[in-house]
């Protein structure tokens, strides 16, 4: 199960009460007032793991407390803090407030903490009260409540390439072949049914890059329809987007319609996709005769675009399609 999205009830510690006491010991009738402070409460604290995948663990347990603080004891003894709650969270999240619906925070970074929710601070103990002209005092103050939420967490997969396409287009026998990421292979629409991220290894130069599969899109996802309208989001945060165009034309389909398609879709969910950098992967280049003139007609209409012929039954263009990918994201980054 894949989980991008999910709605948890968040409270940080509350701060411990301070104690009322006086010392009583042995010849010690008036000791004076000994009580300590409260300890403060533990932290709501976000902690990005790349690690994690998913937020599925946040599903089945939506809420979460962090530790209250104890409270002072006598002799003059504070309460020890409450420990921190930390959460764990992919690479990728932004935490929304459910009732403001502004976003509050994301995580970006590997090991980057922020806290999201402060403890409540301590009580004071009557021995903080004490003074020449109050040698007695019997006030005590208590604990303050930690703070609490309630947030939408969303994911947005964080990748180097987003592999989009028309259902039945190749995506996941494209990934299977190049990652070792295992997905589902049928030859029938909607195999992938959730967002999945593979890792390209390059052993030669130690050197990898992430590609993300994302559910096949059709006419009208931007408008919540299909399985892409959830996932779409999971493209935004790609440095190149990878289109797979079955060029065979099975179905009746055009290549140069399908490319269109997926072009308008991308660019009326989020505008600026228009502008990032792309590789066609022309698939099924040798399952039907018309395959290599769709290939002709798809570039002479697209001079500008990088276009790779492959075939995943064959593995024919395959290790070109590496190497393009090598170039266009790690040596240009290394640059």
């Amino acid at each position: 199960m894949f989980v991008d999205e999910v709605k948890v009830k968040l409270k940080a510690g509350d701060g411990g009460n301070g104690c009322l006491s006086f010392r009583r010991e042995k010849y010690e009738p008036r000791g004076g007032p000994n009580g300590g402070n409260g300890g403060r409460g533990g932290d709501v604290v976000l902690v990005g793991d790349e690690n994690t995948t998913d937020l599925v663990d946040y599903k089945f347990m939506p809420h979460a407390t962090a530790q209250n603080g104890e409270p002072g004891r006598g002799a003059d003894q504070h309460g020890a803090s409450g420990d921190d709650k930390r959460l764990r969270l992919p690479l990728g999240v932004q935490v929304y407030d459910t009732i403001s619906g502004q976003m509050v925070c994301e995580l970006l970074e590997h090991g980057q903490e922020i806290i999201l929710l402060n403890g409540g601070r301590g009580g004071l103990g009557n021995q903080v009260f004490k003074s020449s002209v109050n040698q007695a005092p019997r006030k005590i103050t208590p604990g303050k409540p930690g703070e609490e939420g309630e947030y939408r967490l969303e994911l947005k997969t964080i990748a180097d390439c987003g592999l989009v396409g028309f259902p039945n287009a190749g995506k996941s026998s494209i990934m299977g072949l190049m990652t070792k990421n295992h997905p589902k292979i049928g030859h029938y629409a909607f195999t992938t049914l959730q967002p999945s991220v593979g890792v390209l290894e390059f052993p030669e130069t130690y050197e990898r890059l992430t590609i993300a599969d994302i559910p096949g899109l059709i006419e009208g996802a931007h408008e919540n329809k299909g399985l892409g309208h959830r996932f779409l989001r999971h493209i935004e945060r790609c440095r190149m987007l990878l289109f797979m165009i079955d060029m065979a034309g099975e179905e009746n389909r055009d290549p140069l319609e399908d490319y269109a398609m997926l072009c308008n879709e991308l660019e009326l969910y989020q505008e600026d996709l228009k502008d990032r950098a792309r590789i066609i992967i022309a698939n099924k280049i040798d399952e039907q005769p018309a395959a290599g003139d769709n290939l002709k007609r798809f570039r002479a209409a697209h001079p500008d675009l990088k276009v790779i012929p492959i075939s995943c039954l064959s593995e024919e263009g395959v290790s070109e399609l590496r190497d393009a990918l090598y170039n266009a994201i790690i040596s240009s980054a290394a640059e």
